[in-house]
């Protein structure tokens, strides 16, 4: 006999006090937490609880009672559907400030660190607009949200090209208009969707895994140059040109148009060349006189602008006087190692990803730059003790792990190198907060400054300053 499924209670009268982790907020209701998803602190509203835990709740808002004198108009038509910029009802002071207490939490909680003052989190210039690269999914069907299934009538459920809605691998959301990525972002996109619906193109189905048209990838660099790669699911050359060729016609402004032709049941595509169609098989980005070399698989900061202010902080730590070996750790493409190469006598660059090292290597030769040396390969097998003997203990160690942050074996081989200072910048300050704890026998935590990269969204960029303890 099948179990009765629980009836959920709905909770009258529910306070919003405060932010919570991931974009949430929350209030309690009988010493339960109740998180609350598109609400600000000051909210009054009914909730319709969806998820009872033994010491949480999850709902939605059936009615706001009070609206939070906080709250600001959300500037984009798909907010609250689409699964980005979810802070974008609370103003960009408050995001900032509660970014500042995130990363506060965390290095305290899980690290139980003693802390200098937290600064004040550094604010990006650009709030919208500000990201360099979008991935955008087709489908034979956009999503329909739950307004227009209540409507009913006639609903046109067409084809969707744009983002997958949170949690759902095959429903994808139609973008008429995305605020995050300059223009020509948006026009590229509509214009290329139109044409494929003009002419009879099918949309990716990845449930039945037919279609041709799987995923369009837009770079826009702060120099002004644009790549543009399409993805297919067949190798069909006619229909191939045609798009492109319409695309390289109408968009001028493109100095980079590629494609790639996944097969595969999955959307991953780093292990699948791209063949340059027309222009340059890369874009350049600039900082501070540098240029850097762009590739379809490069990885960079997605915010340019601010990428310049969170890496001038980690220059500004690390306090290079330029007698130093600086060794930087997940080094990516080499940005940071370039871009501190100038203020000390060497830089060693160690990344997992071999395609990344060999553009490091590019934009030293680029910029002029001589004193660096990069490696490839995984962290915890290259950075070891033999290693360090070879290419000289670092005085400044900079650390730019991915979210999962440091392995104990890397963490182990630097406090035996014992450099004088290290500067670790995170984009997951509770990963941050337990490497830092690895390391606080031995180093103190000096200096801590949040960057914001992504405004409207949960996510903060954390940068951490340590000096070596004198035992």
């Amino acid at each position: 006999m099948a179990r009765k499924r629980r009836e959920l209670p709905l909770i009258e009268g529910l306070e919003i006090t405060t932010l919570a982790a991931e974009g949430k907020a929350m209030g309690r209701h009988d010493d339960m937490v109740v998180f609350v998803p598109m609400t600000v602190p000051g909210d009054v509203v009914d909730v319709q609880i969806h998820n009872k835990r033994r010491r949480f709740m999850e709902g939605s808002v059936v009615r706001y009672i009070v609206r939070s004198p906080l709250r600001v108009e959300p500037f984009c038509e798909h907010f609250g559907v689409c699964g980005g910029c979810k802070w974008q009802n609370l103003p960009y002071e408050e995001q900032l400030r509660f970014k500042r207490e995130q990363v506060f939490d965390q290095l305290t909680r899980i690290g139980k660190l003693d802390l200098p003052p937290v600064a004040p989190t550094l604010g990006s210039a650009e709030t919208t607009f500000y990201r360099n690269k979008l991935e955008f999914t087709f489908a034979p069907r956009r999503w329909m949200t739950y307004e227009e299934v209540a409507a009913g009538g006639d609903i046109d459920a067409g084809a969707a090209l744009g983002f997958h809605i949170p949690g759902r691998f095959d429903k994808v959301m139609d973008v008429h208009r995305c605020w995050l990525q300059p223009d020509p972002s948006n026009d590229i996109r509509l214009e290329t969707k139109r044409f494929c619906e003009e002419h009879g193109y099918s949309f990716y189905d990845i449930r039945q895994h037919s279609g041709l048209m799987r995923n369009l990838v837009i770079r826009t660099a702060s120099t002004g140059e644009v790549m543009v790669i399409v993805v297919f699911a067949e190798e069909d050359r006619p229909r191939i040109a045609a798009l492109l060729d319409h695309l390289r016609d109408r968009f001028p402004a493109i100095t980079s148009l590629m494609y790639m032709v996944n097969a595969k049941l999955n959307d991953s595509t780093g292990d699948i060349d791209a063949v340059l169609w027309s222009g340059r098989d890369h874009i350049f980005e600039e900082m501070e006189g540098l240029r850097f070399k762009i590739g379809p698989k490069s990885f960079y900061q997605t915010n340019s602008r601010q990428a310049y202010e969170l890496y001038k902080v980690a220059r500004n730590f690390a306090d290079l006087h330029g007698d130093e070996t600086v060794y930087d750790l997940y080094t990516g493409t080499g940005t940071i190692a370039n871009f501190v190469a100038r203020h000390c006598a060497r830089v060693v660059g160690i990344e997992y990803v071999p395609e990344a090292i060999e553009d490091a290597k590019h934009n030293s030769a680029l910029n002029g730059i001589g004193n660096t040396a990069f490696f490839a390969g995984d962290m915890k097998d290259v950075l070891n003790d033999a290693f360090i003997a070879r290419h000289g203990r670092p005085d400044v160690v900079i650390l730019d792990p991915p979210r999962a942050g440091v392995h104990e074996d890397v963490i182990a081989t630097i406090l035996r190198a014992a450099p004088r200072r290290i500067v670790y910048v995170s984009c997951n300050p509770a990963t941050q907060a337990r490497d830092l704890a690895l390391l606080a026998g031995d180093y103190r935590v000096t200096a801590v400054q949040p960057v914001d990269m992504f405004p409207h969204t949960h996510h903060v960029e954390n940068v951490v300053r340590l000096e070596r303890l004198e035992h």
